[in-house]
C-alpha cells in the first residue's frame, strides 16, 4: 500500500525523493518522511498526514546536503498516522533507517524478543521490528546486505525494506517478499521503488525482482540475490510512459484527467490485437490452445472496481465462449474451498498487479492445478510474473485512488480475452469475431462523445450537493455498471450510494426509496429480449415512489422520457459493450459532486491505490 523510495547518485537525494514521493503519494497519505545519510550520520524528518506537511517542515528546517537516502509515504496499518509512526524508523543504535511496505505478521513475538533484549522501540508499528533486527543483525555482521537476507529470513508476512546503513554512504539495500519493488537504472545513480512512477523524471529504464531478493544498489552498480545469498535472474524493461504521462495536463484532478483520457487508453488497450488474416492475437497468452479448448469452467478473481469489470465479463464470456463462468471476490475465494482443477481457467483482474487478495488467490488456484490469465496495467507487477499468462492493458499510469481508465480498460481487455476463446474454441464464427471487433474499435469514439458533454452531468451533480442516499439500478450487464457507480460516489463523496439488480428491486430495496433519493438506471438497448421493457417498469415503480429518476440510455429511445426527470444520452452499441458508455457519466458525476462538496477526489480518505496486504 505504502509507497517507497531509495535513491544512490549524484543529485540532491532530498529533492529527489520528494519529488518522487510526490508521484507515490497516490499509495498512500497518512504520513511522509525521508532519511538521509551526511558525514556517517543518519537525518531524519517525518510528519503525519500528507506530503505537504513533510515538505512545510523542510522548508523550515532543512537536512543537510546528501546523495544518499530513502523515503515513505504511508497507508496505515500498524499504529496510528502520527509523527512518531511514519517512516523512516531508526535502530537503537541510530546506524540504520528502514522504510517498510506490508505487514510483518509475527511482529509481536520479535519485538516481544528484541525488547528482552533492551531494544527501546519508539514506535507501535510493525515495520520498525524489521528496523531493530536490521540493526541487531547488522551489528553481528558488519554488512548491510548480509545483514539484510538473515533479516528476511525471521520475517513473516509480506514486506519490501528499504534501508541505508550511516556507515556505509553510496549504498542502498532492498528486499522484497509478496510486496512490489522495482530498481530504476540510471547513469551515475540508482533507484529503488515501489513503483516506476518515482523515477521516472531520471529513467525510463527498470529491473523487475522477483519473489524472495535481495538488492543493493551503488550509483554504478546493481546486485541482486536472493534471501540465501546466491545470485538471481532479473529481467531489464523499458517503461512506456514518460513523466508527462503522470502530470495533470491541466485538470484540477488526476482523476478528472483519467476520466478523459479513456478513448485513448482503450484504443491502447486494442492495438496490435487483430491482425492481418482476420485472426485476434493476444502474444501474452502462452497457454496452449489445446488447454484453452479443454477448460470446462472459468473463474475470474478480483476486488472492488476489477471485480464489477469481471461481473461484465462474465456475460460476455459465457455467451461467446459457452462455458460456465463464475466471478470470485479475491478476499474471500481460497476460505471457502472452491471447487477447481486442471481443467479450470482463472482470469484474475488488478491494475496494480499487486492486489495482496488477488495474489495469494492465484497461487491458491496454481496449487490446485489451474491455469492463470492475469489482466493487468503495470509491467512487470507480482501478479502477471506469477500467472500463466496476462494481457496486459496499455491504459498508462493511473494516479487517482479511485479507478476510471483501469475500469473501461480491463473490460475491454475483458472482451479480447472473451473473443479470444471463442476465436481457439471455434463457438463463434471468424465473421462474428470480426463484427464485435469492429465494434470495440469504435468504442473510442462512443466514450469521447459521452465526455464531449460532461458539462451537462456536471450541473447535475452540483445540484445535488445536498442529497445524502443514491440508489443506482441496472440489468444484465448494467448491474455491475450500476455497482461501479455506486461505488465511485462513496469513494469520492463519502455519500451512501447503493447498486441493485433492478430486477430485485421489489425484493427488498424498494422500501429506501421516497422523494429525497435520486436513482440513476442504466436502460438496456432497445431490442434486447424483454430487457428494455423490465428496467422501464422499473423506473416507473420508483417514479411512482418520488424518485428524481435519472436515466442514462441509448440515443433516439424515446420510451423511457415520460419517466425520466433527467436523460443522460449513451451512444448506441450492442448490449455486452454498454457498460464501457455507460459508467462514464457515473465517473464524471461522482468527481464532479466530491469536487462540489470540497473532498479530496485523488486522494479519498481511508484508501489507498494498491492494496497490498490482506
Amino acid at each position: 500500500m505504502c509507497g517507497i523510495i531509495g535513491y544512490v547518485g549524484d543529485k540532491d537525494v532530498v529533492q529527489v525523493i520528494l519529488d518522487g514521493l510526490a508521484r507515490l503519494e497516490y499509495r498512500g497519505y497518512d504520513s511522509a518522511g525521508i532519511a538521509v545519510e551526511a558525514d556517517g550520520v543518519l537525518h531524519v524528518a517525518k510528519r503525519a498526514g500528507k506530503l505537504a506537511n513533510l515538505r512545510e517542515q523542510l522548508a523550515s528546517t532543512p537536512l543537510p546536503s546528501s546523495h544518499h537516502g530513502i523515503g515513505h509515504t504511508r497507508w496505515a496499518t500498524h499504529g496510528q498516522p502520527t509523527d512518531a509512526n511514519a517512516h523512516p524508523h531508526l535502530s537503537d543504535d541510530g546506524r540504520i533507517a528502514l522504510v517498510h511496505n506490508g505487514i510483518i505478521e509475527n511482529h509481536a513475538a520479535l519485538r516481544a524478543d528484541l525488547e528482552a533484549r533492551g531494544i527501546v522501540f519508539a514506535s507501535q508499528t510493525d515495520s520498525e521490528v524489521a528496523a531493530q533486527l536490521l540493526g541487531v543483525e547488522l551489528a553481528a555482521c558488519g554488512d548491510l546486505t548480509q545483514a539484510m537476507r538473515a533479516t528476511c529470513g525471521q520475517l513473516a508476512g509480506a514486506f519490501t525494506l528499504v534501508a541505508i546503513d550511516a556507515q556505509d554512504p553510496d549504498r542502498v539495500v532492498a528486499a522484497r517478499r509478496n510486496s512490489p519493488l522495482v530498481v530504476g537504472v540510471g547513469q551515475g545513480e540508482n533507484f529503488v521503488a515501489s513503483d516506476v512512477a518515482a523515477f521516472i523524471d531520471h529513467t525510463r529504464e527498470a529491473i523487475e525482482l522477483g519473489q524472495d531478493q535481495v538488492v543493493t544498489i551503488t550509483p554504478s552498480s546493481i546486485d541482486v540475490t536472493d534471501f540465501d545469498g546466491h545470485p538471481a535472474t532479473t529481467r531489464r524493461y523499458h517503461v512506456d510512459w514518460d513523466a508527462s504521462a503522470a502530470e495533470k495536463g491541466g485538470f484540477d484532478w488526476f482523476m478528472r484527467k483519467e476520466i478523459f483520457e479513456q478513448p485513448r487508453a482503450i484504443a491502447d488497450t486494442l492495438l496490435g490485437r487483430y491482425d492481418e488474416r482476420g485472426q485476434l492475437t493476444l502474444d501474452e497468452v502462452r497457454i496452449g490452445p489445446e488447454e484453452l479448448r479443454r477448460a470446462d469452467k472459468i473463474v475470474i478473481i478480483a476486488c472492488g472496481t476489477a471485480f464489477y469489470a469481471g461481473m461484465v465479463a462474465k456475460y460476455a464470456i459465457e455467451h461467446w465462449t459457452r462455458v460456465p463462468c463464475e466471478v470470485e471476490l479475491a478476499s474471500e475465494f481460497r476460505y471457502r474451498d472452491p471447487i477447481i482443477d486442471s481443467r479450470t481457467l482463472c482470469v484474475t483482474i488488478s491494475q496494480s498487479g499487486e492486489t495482496m487478495d488477488t495474489l495469494m488467490a492465484i497461487r491458491y488456484a496454481r496449487e490446485q492445478g489451474a491455469r492463470v490469465i492475469a489482466i493487468c496495467n503495470t509491467y512487470g507487477a507480482t501478479i502477471p510474473r506469477e500467472s500463466d499468462a496476462v494481457i496486459y492493458t496499455h491504459a498508462g499510469p493511473e494516479i487517482g485512488v479511485a479507478s476510471t481508465k483501469g475500469f473501461t480498460t480491463q473490460v475491454v481487455a475483458c472482451y479480447l480475452l472473451g473473443l479470444f476463446l471463442a476465436q481457439v474454441r471455434g463457438t463463434k464464427y471468424g465473421d462474428e469475431i470480426r463484427a464485435v471487433v469492429a465494434e470495440l474499435e469504435q468504442l473510442p469514439e462512443y466514450v469521447q462523445q459521452v465526455l464531449d458533454r460532461a458539462d451537462d452531468t456536471y450541473a447535475l451533480a452540483r445540484a445535488m450537493v445536498d442529497v445524502q442516499d443514491f440508489v443506482f439500478l441496472g440489468r444484465h450487464v448494467g448491474y455491475p455498471a450500476a455497482l461501479e457507480g455506486a461505488l465511485k460516489l462513496k469513494e469520492l463523496a463519502y455519500l451512501h450510494a447503493e447498486g441493485f439488480a433492478a430486477g430485485e428491486l421489489k425484493h427488498g430495496p424498494i422500501a429506501i426509496i421516497d422523494s429525497t433519493t435520486p436513482v440513476f438506471v442504466v436502460v438496456p438497448p432497445q431490442g434486447r429480449d424483454q430487457l428494455h421493457d423490465k428496467v422501464v417498469s422499473n423506473i416507473q415503480e420508483v417514479r411512482a415512489r418520488g424518485a428524481h429518476t435519472v436515466v442514462l440510455v441509448e440515443r433516439g429511445d424515446e420510451s423511457v422520457a415520460p419517466y425520466a426527470d433527467t436523460v443522460i444520452e449513451l451512444p448506441r452499441v450492442s448490449t455486452l459493450l454498454q457498460p464501457v458508455v455507460a459508467v462514464v457519466p457515473l465517473q464524471l458525476f461522482a468527481c464532479e459532486l466530491a469536487s462540489a462538496l470540497g473532498n479530496d477526489v485523488d486522494q479519498p480518505r481511508n484508501l489507498a491505490k494498491s492494496v497490498t496486504v490482506e
